[in-house]
C-alpha cells in the first residue's frame, strides 16, 4: 500500500528554519490557558454531577457572594467573561431562583444582581467542594511557594493591559 503523503502541508526548509517554535512546557500563555481548561472541566463535571451548577454559574455564585448586589458589567469585569454569556447564564440563575434582579435605582438600564436564600444555600455547599479542589491542586507546592505563585499570578492579571494593546506594525512586518 503506498502511502500518501501531501506535498502541500510541508513547510518550505527556510520558512521552517526561520520561524520559531513555541515550547510548550514554558510558554506562559499557553501553561495557563492549559491548566485553567484542565481545571474548568474537572470542576464542571464534579459541580454539574453533584450540584446542578455549571462552572459558569459557579464562578458567577462566587461573585456574587463577595460582592452582592453588583451589575452585570461588574460581573464581565472581574470574570472576563463577554457580555452574552453572562446574561444568558444570568437569565437561567434567575428562573432556578439563584439569584434576584432589581432596577439599579441610579441608572434604569442596569439591575443589581444578588443571590437568592436558595443560591446562597447552594454556593455555601459548592464552597467547600472548590476550596478542597484548589487545597488538592496546591498541595505540590510548600506555603512560601504557594505565597509566591499567588503574588505572581496577581502581577501578571495586573499586567494584562501589556497584551491588549495592538501588535506594532514592525512585529507583524517582520513575519
Amino acid at each position: 500500500m503506498t502511502k500518501h503523503i501531501r506535498k502541500d502541508l510541508d513547510a518550505p526548509a527556510s520558512v521552517a528554519q526561520a520561524a520559531p517554535r513555541l515550547d510548550l512546557e514554558r510558554y506562559v500563555p499557553g501553561l495557563l490557558t492549559f491548566l485553567a481548561n484542565k481545571l474548568s472541566r474537572g470542576a464542571n463535571a464534579v459541580y454539574q454531577n453533584s450540584f446542578g451548577v455549571n462552572v459558569t454559574e459557579w464562578r458567577i455564585m462566587s461573585l456574587l457572594a463577595i460582592e452582592p448586589g453588583i451589575a452585570a458589567s461588574r460581573i464581565c469585569q472581574v470574570i472576563g467573561y463577554d457580555k452574552g454569556p453572562v446574561s444568558r447564564t444570568l437569565e437561567m440563575m434567575r428562573k432556578r431562583d439563584l439569584i434576584m434582579m432589581d432596577d439599579d435605582p441610579r441608572d434604569a438600564r442596569r439591575h443589581k444582581i444578588a443571590l437568592t436564600e436558595q443560591g446562597l444555600v447552594l454556593h455555601d455547599a459548592i464552597i467547600r467542594v472548590a476550596l478542597d479542589r484548589e487545597s488538592r491542586l496546591l498541595s505540590c507546592l510548600n506555603a512560601s511557594e504557594q505565597a509566591q505563585l499567588i503574588t505572581l499570578l496577581n502581577a501578571l492579571h495586573s499586567n494584562l493591559g501589556a497584551v491588549a494593546a495592538p501588535v506594532a506594525n514592525e512585529a507583524l512586518s517582520d513575519a
